[in-house]
């Protein structure tokens, strides 16, 4: 066995090759058929694909530039969610819209939510014109989610100005 990642007791298996490494010599029998280089955006991907990928378009672009927020999304939301959801546990027990706790939750929460989904709706805009000179339809299907991502956004911002004001 030429493989380092062998043990004793483990079953000889076709692996994939480590990336970086040197692909080992193998008999001809044993080399899959010659598959072709992936691309995406018109540069190869590197290593083989696998012979259930070959062929099929691809299904990711590579993220070039990454927002400067992207890190901390999740640590941005999960307050705001919470906040939302307090608030909207206290309107479903009769709390009035105007009352403290209220614009409390909403003055903590949709600040957070609305950077974290601002950043959200940058990233997707960034990941429809990669897509566009690999694959015009998922290009244009993410701009339609651009479209609905600031709707939503923009309906966030007049919710929250509304509570506050009330």
């Amino acid at each position: 066995m030429d493989d380092e990642r062998w043990e004793p007791g483990m079953p000889v298996l076709d692996r994939q090759a480590i990336p970086g490494a040197a692909i080992p010599a193998a008999a001809p029998s044993t080399v899959p058929a010659a598959i072709p280089a992936a691309q995406i955006g018109g540069r190869p991907v590197p290593g083989p694909l696998p012979p259930s990928l070959a062929g099929l378009p691809p299904r990711s672009v590579p993220e070039t530039q990454p927002t400067r927020l992207q890190q901390q999304y999740v640590l941005m939301s999960v307050p705001g969610l919470i906040s939302g959801f307090v608030a909207i546990t206290a309107l479903e027990l009769g709390v009035p819209l105007g009352s403290p706790l209220i614009k409390l939750c909403v003055l903590i929460g949709a600040p957070l939510l609305a950077i974290a989904n601002a950043d959200a709706i940058v990233r997707i805009w960034r990941a429809a014109w990669a897509w566009m000179p690999v694959d015009r339809t998922k290009g244009l299907f993410r701009l339609a989610w651009v479209a609905v991502a600031l709707i939503l956004w923009l309906l966030l911002v007049a919710v929250a100005v509304l509570v506050l004001l009330a």
